[in-house]
């Protein structure tokens, strides 16, 4: 039930015990009145007309024996009036409600008395003739009953007026009683309903609402270390809810403050993170523009490498064209020694142009090897490339060198032209088959430095894309950085909000 219904029911529970009450008294009230009404419209007008009947019955009786004894008869005609004035008493009773049958009795019993009474008070006044003795027995039985009826009506109209005061009396006092016993028990039920009342209301709110009302205003200013005193300990009343309520609050807030505080040192620690990863990926960007710059000069020399292998493999191939028709011409050898020695000095500065090229491969070779265990995981390949082309070079040199002391020799026994002629199909042949070699060689070479070339352009490519990763990481970096140090502003800001709230050192 609300607090509201139980202040409520202290006056309705009052005002309906006051209503039964009141009925009860109103029941007593009518019954008193009705006794009283019927006391003073029956019982006591009985009783007076009964009692001034028999006055006037003994004046009148006093009258006929007066104007008997004195032989007056003005006084005979007088009685002649208080006979009717009986008759108009009897009348006013027969009017009484309840009093007809009664007041007809009196009056057939007064006619029986003063009908001879008036003719035996004529007869003795010499009014009118008659043996009057004849008619006295009549008249004082007549008298005798009127009067003992009259006396008899008296006595119970007497009895019946003291009962209806009595009643009357009484009904007053049950009404009085009433009364004060109604508001004897509104008194102590409204005690008693005010007392249950009061305990349920002090029940629910724990204390003085005063007190929950400083409570209230102390948690509203962030005051949570206030002791709350319930009384009763009743964990269900309006204290005991602000009590753990303001416990609630309390672990709550200081749950916010701790994580608040974690958070603030998490967001500083990301921010010192993000700033060394900044510097750090703004180093690694530099490194890779310079490794980036140096892939492009490898790619350049590679290329040209690359240009002079083609050279070299069309010089090959000329040299194989020129052996074979060498061979075919072998019978024009000794006409045309000069042009072989001419040939011959050619051919050596061809091999020296090729040793060259071998040379200069070779160290491409090794620099584009230490570039590729530079580049780590990446560059593997590519010094795999590298190690098959320094292969290749070195080959390209032995064989150079192998050349050289072929067409050396040949120079040397050229003056032995004529004697050597013979051997010199033979030499001829070898030395078409090492141009051959060398041909093969050299497309080796080529094709290897175009895939070195293409290897290298690929590395190349793949730094570049590493270089704008890196400055898309480098962007990203400050952006973290930037949203770290937003959350720490928002957590110091936070900790600034929380500092309203008083909590216990816990």
């Amino acid at each position: 039930m609300r607090i509201k219904s139980k202040i409520w029911s202290l006056p309705i529970i009052s005002a309906a015990i006051f209503c039964i009450g009141l009925a009860v008294s109103v029941l007593f009230s009518v019954a008193a009145l009705n006794s009283i009404k019927a006391t003073e419209e029956v019982d006591y007008p009985v009783l007076d007309k009964s009692k001034q009947i028999s006055t006037e019955v003994t004046a009148l009786v006093d009258s006929f024996k007066e104007a008997v004894a004195e032989g007056d008869k003005k006084r005979l005609e007088q009685s002649t009036g208080q006979a009717e004035k009986v008759r108009q008493s009897l009348d006013k009773l027969s009017k009484v409600p309840g009093q007809a049958e009664l007041a007809k009795r009196l009056q057939k019993e007064f006619e029986d008395y003063v009908g001879p009474a008036q003719k035996v008070a004529r007869q003795m006044l010499g009014v009118e003739t008659g043996d009057a003795q004849s008619l006295i027995p009549k008249m004082q039985d007549g008298l005798k009953v009127l009067e003992t009826d009259l006396a008899k009506v008296n006595q119970e109209a007497q009895l019946q007026f003291t009962r209806g005061i009595a009643e009357s009396n009484q009904g007053v006092h049950k009404v009085l009683m009433t009364v004060i016993a109604v508001a004897l028990i509104v008194v102590v039920a409204s005690f008693a309903i005010a007392f249950v009342v009061i305990r349920a209301i002090w029940h629910e709110l724990g204390g003085e609402p005063e007190y929950a009302l400083d409570i209230a205003r102390s948690v509203a200013d962030g005051n949570l270390t206030m002791q709350i005193s319930v009384a009763g300990n009743a964990p269900h009343s309006l204290l005991g809810a602000l009590k753990e309520m303001q416990h609630k609050l309390q672990e709550m807030m200081t749950g916010i403050k701790n994580s608040a505080h974690l958070i603030n040192t998490a967001s500083a620690e990301i921010a010192s993170g993000n700033a060394d990863l900044s510097n750090r990926t703004e180093s690694q960007a530099s490194s890779l523009e310079e490794t980036a710059s140096s892939m492009e000069t490898l790619t350049e020399t590679v290329r040209q490498n690359a240009e002079n292998s083609v050279q070299a493999n069309r010089l090959a191939q000329n040299a194989t064209s020129i052996a074979l028709r060498g061979g075919e011409v072998v019978n024009e050898v000794v006409n045309t020694m000069g042009g072989i020695n001419d040939s011959s000095k050619k051919i050596v500065d061809i091999i020296g142009v090729i040793d060259g090229i071998a040379f200069q491969t070779n160290i491409l070779a090794l620099n584009a090897a230490v570039e590729a265990a530079r580049a780590g995981e990446q560059g593997r390949g590519f010094a795999v490339v590298a190690s098959e082309v320094r292969s290749l070079a070195q080959r390209s040199a032995s064989a150079a060198k192998e050349i050289k002391t072929l067409i050396n020799d040949s120079v040397e026994k050229v003056g032995r032209g004529t004697q050597l002629v013979d051997q010199a199909g033979k030499t001829m042949s070898e030395v078409v088959s090492s141009v051959e070699r060398v041909t093969t060689i050299m497309s080796e070479i080529t094709n290897a430095s175009q895939e070195q070339s293409r290897g290298i352009a690929e590395v190349s490519q793949a730094v570049n894309q590493m270089d704008e990763m890196t400055q898309q990481n480098s962007a990203l970096v400050e952006q973290a950085a930037a949203a770290a140090e937003s959350l720490e502003e928002q957590t110091m800001a936070l900790n600034r909000l929380l500092s309203v709230f008083k909590l216990d050192n816990r």
